[in-house]
């Protein structure tokens, strides 16, 4: 059964006019058509942001998170139902700066959801701020003097910290962005794709032009299982690679690693609750 999807053509939709969101929408339901997922069997969960309206366009379950807080119910979406395919759909401000601490734990903790960041290099929603990804130099309506900060590195630190699946693409490159996000989906344990979206409205350097003549393809040779090599690969800046950097395929996964699926596979949601032994162990507790 393919999804049911919303058509774009007649959806009211908030974005901007040329907005990178627009590629990103329209690939991510082909490809979810294309790989046959049952939208009764999709979550997808956003945080706040431009990119935190996808889930307003697709007919599947969601889940709108706290800003910053999409990964957290997303693990526990996927602990809860193991059965579920489970997207986090979120922008360059919620996942790397006010969710930079649950984006790093949850690569430690390697649940089986695929994050997709829409890197604008800047906060869209909030009318422009610079973002933990905006190049510095970059002068905002609130960086008058332009940013100072090193710009936060994501997928030099996901590689870093030994995340399973780390990748880049470009909205302009719609082939390289949905064959990216295939291989994102079906990979066992935490994906982690970063999009170079281009924010139209408030982002004037890094446009559609900027990114084609700043990014290029990985070689066919590049070894995603070497992980010395992708970090080097991560750091470059003189011109940014698209592609799948690195990935570990011998990590198990957080639903692997707990303990109520050892010798009972069922989904928690589908188990009958022993109301004498939780009232056992409520009362344990409380005399503590």
């Amino acid at each position: 059964m393919k999804p049911e999807v919303f058509d774009i053509e007649n959806a009211d939709i908030a974005w901007c006019p040329g907005c990178g969101n627009f590629s990103i929408l329209k690939n991510l339901k082909i490809v979810l058509a294309d790989l046959e997922i049952d939208p009764h069997g999709l979550v997808l969960v956003s945080g706040i942001g431009q990119a935190g309206k996808f889930p307003h366009f697709l007919k599947s379950h969601t889940y709108n998170s706290l800003h910053g807080r999409a990964l957290s119910p997303a693990t526990a979406i996927k602990a809860v139902n193991k059965d579920l395919k489970v997207i986090v759909t979120t922008g360059d401000g919620d996942m790397y700066g006010e969710g930079g601490n649950h984006f790093m734990h949850t690569i430690r903790r390697n649940p089986d959801i695929t994050c997709i960041v829409h890197d604008n290099m800047v906060y869209g929603l909030t009318k422009g701020q610079a973002s933990p990804t905006t190049m510095q130099g970059m002068k905002t309506s609130y960086q008058v003097d332009g940013v100072s900060d090193e710009p936060f590195n994501p997928l030099a630190v996901a590689i870093a910290l030994d995340a399973s699946f780390v990748a880049r693409t470009f909205t302009g490159d719609t082939e390289h962005m949905k064959e990216t996000f295939k291989a994102a989906i079906n990979h066992k344990g935490f994906s982690l794709v970063d999009v170079f979206q281009p924010c139209v409205t408030f982002n004037k350097i890094n446009t559609y032009q900027w990114f084609k003549e700043n990014t290029y393809h990985l070689e066919d040779s590049h070894d995603p299982f070497n992980k010395n090599e992708a970090f080097k690969r991560a750091t470059e800046k003189d011109r940014y690679p698209l592609g799948i950097f690195y990935k570990n395929n011998n990590k198990k996964t957080f639903e692997e690693t707990l303990k109520v699926y050892k010798n009972d596979e069922s989904p928690l949601y589908e188990r009958q609750v022993d109301m004498q032994k939780l009232g056992g162990l409520i009362e344990s507790k409380s005399k503590i």
